[in-house]
């Protein structure tokens, strides 16, 4: 996605600071382009804070991974769950 010619990344940098820091591809994506639209500080006034995913319960990850359309997670350990989370 990033360094494509008309990609719809408006901060591509800032893209892949999310993404090593562990976001999903949908939610670097949802808060560069944001934050390029509107501003940091406006960003960050706008919402609250999802909880981590080691607070979330097994059957809550699974039904997580499914909304997602991921494959595999049904046989996975917590941990598992939530590595395939944060980098599919």
């Amino acid at each position: 996605m990033p360094g494509q010619k008309n990609s719809p990344l408006k901060d591509p940098e800032l893209y892949e600071k999310l993404r090593d820091d562990g976001a999903s591809k949908e939610k670097a994506a949802r808060v560069s382009n944001a934050i390029a639209n509107r501003g940091a500080s406006e960003v960050g006034r706008k919402g609250g804070e999802s909880g981590s995913y080691e607070d979330w319960t097994v059957e809550d990850l699974r039904r997580r991974a499914k909304e997602l359309g991921l494959s595999g997670y049904s046989g996975k350990r917590k941990s598992e769950l939530i590595d395939q989370l944060r980098h599919h």
